[in-house]
C-alpha cells in the first residue's frame, strides 16, 4: 500500500454504474509552472475496474506500473503489464488499461504537452 497522506490533490472518478474506478492524487500542480508539464499523478485502480479507453491530443502519458497486474490496451493491442512495465502513449494515439489483479493497481501517469 502506497500513502498518498500528504500528497496533493485527490479526484475520485466513478464508472457509469456509479461504484469507484479509480482515484488520481496529483503529486504537483503545474499550472502556471510549466507549459510542458500537465500532469504528474498516481493512479490506484480499484479492482476490475478501468481507466476507460481514451485519446490523446496535444500531449503524450507515460506510464510505470508500481504494484498490480493489468490489462493494457494500446490502440487496440491488448498486454498485460506487472510492476516494472512502462507505456509510452504518444499525441494523436490512445490507451486503456484495466485492474485485473486480486489487488489494487498502481502506476504514476505523466503527460507532458506537446
Amino acid at each position: 500500500m502506497i500513502n498518498t497522506k500528504n500528497m496533493q490533490s485527490k479526484k475520485l472518478n466513478y464508472d457509469k454504474d456509479g461504484e469507484l474506478a479509480f482515484t488520481l492524487t496529483n503529486l504537483k500542480e503545474f499550472d502556471g509552472i510549466s507549459d510542458k508539464l500537465k500532469m504528474y499523478s498516481l493512479v490506484e485502480v480499484e479492482v476490475g475496474k478501468q481507466v476507460e479507453y481514451h485519446l490523446h491530443e496535444g500531449n503524450a502519458e507515460n506510464y510505470y506500473i508500481l504494484s498490480g497486474k493489468a490489462l493494457y490496451n494500446d490502440n487496440g493491442v491488448e498486454s498485460v503489464l506487472e510492476a516494472g512495465s512502462v507505456t509510452f502513449t504518444p499525441s494523436g494515439q490512445g490507451h486503456g488499461i484495466k485492474n485485473i489483479g486480486d489487488d489494487k493497481l498502481y502506476f504514476m501517469a505523466l503527460i507532458i504537452n506537446d
